[in-house]
């Protein structure tokens, strides 16, 4: 068959002699190697186009100044690829299967691009990073850790840093920790998925959640085939009746510090969720939300610790370290532990055993118990001045969840309202919020209501700009 598009001459030799010449220059060792790899990444660039006449091996090889062999050699090699094709007294020509490649790579990361005051929560100051003592738990672990830990590690997690997290929760978090059902993972987004997995293959379907809640919930159970059913909240926590009238068998809670609204569930509720628990043989998924930071006293201890058979603890160094080094574990009933390890195995293989042995290091010396100390004296003082600046700037707002966590709940007079029109005038002026609503799984407020609920998140925001924030947005509110 002959090509349709007619021979472009010397126009393409010329071409292809400016793309290659460079690898003609290389080491004459890695000389083919270079050639081809030029005239492969011309092709799937698309700088040489599908359909173009490549010159002859014998006028190429002239024109580079290298060996004829080398330029056919290059030829055959990227044909029998598919790159090129050619044909006996047809000449050789560019595919037309390959596709140009995208020009860059686009970043997905979640940011609020360009906002002059960002009260977005669920971020930690990532300055506070412990850099130095975390480069020094690294060097320490490069330095230690045996040949053979860097194979595929136990799906649960090395062994060490189990025991690890086993002693830091039972001393933090007053949980029940057997090394042995540990699992570390990903981050409480695996967790999730794990947990999803577990409840779908022994034919659950559905799962509750605290509405309003996390709005991740959803699409994570979706993808383990389970339905999120949502749970309305009363001031101790999940409200029971509706609970029981649900028909669920497993119900997701953020008891130590509930997300978004910031209540700490009470004991009687506490222990009225875990008999309902025994009463249908369900499970409570304990989601440890920011659990850490408490500024009144103590930190409220993990469900957990009152019932292990019937409630799945989980957590993560997102907040007290940073949500990128995808770290977290999860604490499962002994007659889920199987079951999820296994399905551990079968997502990845297990968590990188590198960041594990460093991690377990960073507990087993104290440096993340310091770095838990020095995040609360500044969320502290960071939520002492988001508390004065809303006092300052919008007399009369109802500020509430201040006692733990990274966030508050703050309530504005009716006169900055309706909401709609205030998140508008807000936006516009540069100050990234969410309000309560965006957290809701079902509406319960009607359409144009008055009243204005924010949910503001202050970890990540230093002092001064958290004032700046709350002045331009009360600017913009009145302006």
């Amino acid at each position: 068959m002959r090509p349709t598009q007619s021979d472009p001459g010397e126009g393409a030799a010329s071409t292809a002699w400016e793309l290659l010449l460079p690898a003609a220059s290389a080491p004459a060792r890695t000389r083919g190697r270079s050639l081809q790899a030029a005239l492969r990444e011309a092709v799937r660039s698309g700088r040489l186009a599908p359909g173009t006449r490549l010159p002859s091996s014998r006028d190429l090889a002239a024109d580079l100044g290298v060996s004829r062999g080398l330029v056919t050699e290059a030829y055959e090699q990227l044909t029998a690829e598919g790159y090129l094709r050619s044909g006996r007294g047809a000449g050789t020509w560019v595919g037309a299967a390959v596709r140009a490649a995208q020009p860059r790579a686009h970043d997905l990361a979640p940011r609020s691009p360009g906002a002059r005051a960002d009260f977005v929560p669920g971020t930690p100051d990532l300055a506070l990073f412990p850099r130095a003592a975390w480069a020094a738990a690294q060097r320490g672990v490069l330095a230690e850790l045996p040949h053979q830990e860097l194979g595929y590690p136990d799906p649960r997690g090395l062994p060490r840093l189990r025991t690890a997290l086993a002693e830091l929760l039972v001393r933090r978090r007053g949980v029940v920790a057997d090394p042995e059902r540990i699992v570390v993972v990903s981050g409480v987004a695996q967790a999730t998925t794990l947990l999803g997995f577990a409840l779908h293959a022994r034919g659950v379907r559905t799962v509750g959640v605290e509405d309003p809640g996390s709005p991740q919930h959803d699409a994570l159970y979706a993808s383990a085939g389970v339905t999120a059913v949502p749970l309305p909240l009363d001031d101790e926590g999940v409200a029971l009746e509706p609970l029981r009238a649900s028909g669920v068998r497993a119900v997701v809670t953020t008891p130590a510090h509930q997300f978004p609204t910031g209540i700490a569930y009470s004991a009687r509720r506490r222990a009225e969720l875990l008999d309902w628990a025994r009463s249908v043989d369900g499970i409570v998924l304990e989601d440890d939300y920011d659990g850490d930071f408490r500024y009144d006293r103590a930190p409220v201890g993990a469900l957990q610790g009152l019932d292990p058979d019937r409630v799945a603890y989980t957590g993560s160094v997102s907040k007290s370290l940073a949500p990128g080094l995808r770290l977290g574990w999860l604490l499962v009933p002994e007659s889920w532990a199987e079951e999820i390890v296994e399905r551990k195995r079968t997502m990845d293989l297990g968590h990188p055993a590198l960041d594990q042995a460093l991690f377990a290091r960073f507990l087993e010396r104290g440096d993340y118990d310091r770095q838990l100390r020095r995040c609360q004296r500044a969320y502290r003082d960071r939520r002492d001045a988001l508390v004065a600046a809303l006092d300052a700037h919008f007399p009369g707002s109802e500020v509430s969840g201040i006692a733990a966590g990274l966030h508050v709940i703050a309530t504005l007079p009716q006169r900055y309202g309706p909401e709609e029109r205030f998140l508008a005038r807000v936006a516009g002026a540069g100050v990234a919020v969410r309000p309560l609503s965006a957290y809701a799984h079902t509406r319960t407020e009607p359409e144009g209501a008055k009243e204005i609920r924010l949910v503001l998140g202050y970890a990540h925001v230093p002092p001064a700009r958290i004032a700046e924030g709350v002045r331009l947005m009360a600017e913009a509110a009145t302006g």
